[in-house]
């Protein structure tokens, strides 16, 4: 489907660096009621067990990067591609055409409004993503992801690093925003900012519609 057919609803782009709080933000607008559709998600719909996307990602790295189950090994498969771009970006050709197809379909059904579409790459893959109308960023300083990554399972101080360099700089994340929510604060801070934001582009969804 064309995303020339997405043009009717207002879609608002959420990314942000690596463990800054964008999945936070896209549950507080969820609980507002706002369609939220991520590509976190899609990305797992698309290489579960039997999907196309699996049999290219074992054709191409081999089959230790599954489980013996048969199912993707994650840990397998981010420990190979974060510090090798070459296989990063072979990972990349074979998910994100078919992620962000899932995200158009999704969109397109779509009979609210206004609608999110999260997706961690969204500033690297700006020309793929044209047909979003506003880009939201959430934003920490580099500590604070480092802080965060670093508590998570299977995640040291190295892998943390990579993750962080892999995606875009956190300037030039900046400076494609059309709107930042800074998460560094507490909970209640990202609360009201989702609130204020939503209000806002409920005006602006009807003001384009």
């Amino acid at each position: 489907m064309s995303p020339t057919n997405l043009d009717r609803i207002f879609i608002v782009g959420l990314t942000g660096g690596v463990a800054a709080g964008k999945s936070a933000t896209a549950q507080r607008f969820a609980a507002l009621q706002v369609p939220v559709f991520d590509a976190d998600i899609a990305a797992r719909e698309v290489v579960a067990s039997g999907q196309p996307a699996l049999a290219e990602i074992i054709e191409t790295f081999g089959t230790t990067v599954t489980t013996a189950q048969g199912e993707l090994d994650r840990t397998r498969m981010r420990e190979l591609v974060f510090g090798n771009a070459d296989a990063r970006h072979k990972l990349e050709a074979i998910l994100h055409p078919r992620i962000r197809a899932r995200l158009i379909d999704q969109v397109s059904a779509c009979t609210a409004p206004w609608c999110i579409v999260a997706v961690p790459l969204l500033v690297e893959a700006a020309d793929d993503y044209r047909w979003v109308h506003r880009i939201l960023i959430t934003d920490v300083p580099r500590e604070v992801q480092m802080q965060r990554l670093v508590k998570r399972p299977e995640i040291d101080a190295v892998m943390a690093a990579n993750i962080i360099a892999a995606q875009a700089p956190r300037a030039q994340r900046l400076s494609a925003a059309d709107d930042v929510i800074d998460n560094t604060g507490p909970l209640t801070a990202l609360d009201n900012a989702v609130a204020r934001l939503h209000q806002r582009y409920g005006l602006s969804a009807r003001a384009e519609g």
